[in-house]
């Protein structure tokens, strides 16, 4: 019997840019974004909520919580050595979250492993983001 292929599921999103400076998402909603970011700080609010999305969702998967939650991140552009692009060559983020019940230590390197990892926008770069997480207030190595 032949194998069946399954399909993919597919997120489409989209945004509109005004001639006024409003970005808009697809269902018209205005995102309030002050005219001062750049494209390069959307980048990392991105990085950082997909990350957070990302954890949220592997740890309901895992019968954990996660309660508060915030982050930052940081990047360098520059010209890449190997075309001489623009682009981000080293980015880093910074995670704090509150997980109840918090996973045994090598359940909780898994967790994390996977929040990184199935971060859409994070695994989009080229270069890959170094990620430093704070779990119940303690910095947990990976």
């Amino acid at each position: 019997m032949p194998a069946v292929a399954v399909r993919a599921k597919e997120l489409r999103y989209a945004v509109d840019l005004t001639a006024a400076g409003e970005l808009r998402e697809e269902t018209g909603v205005v995102l309030d974004v002050p005219a001062e970011w750049s494209p390069e700080h959307l980048i990392l609010a991105a990085l950082v909520r997909c990350s957070l999305k990302s954890l949220n969702h592997h740890a309901g998967r895992n019968g954990v919580n996660v309660g508060s939650a915030s982050g930052g991140g940081r990047t360098l552009v520059t010209k890449r050595e190997m075309n001489e692009r623009y682009a981000l060559v080293e980015t880093d983020v910074d995670l704090a979250v509150d997980l109840e019940p918090e996973p045994e230590p090598d359940a909780l390197a898994e967790l994390l492993a996977l929040a990184e990892r199935d971060c859409f926008v994070g695994s989009s770069l080229t270069a890959k983001p170094s990620y430093r997480w704070t779990v119940n207030g303690r910095t947990i190595g990976l």
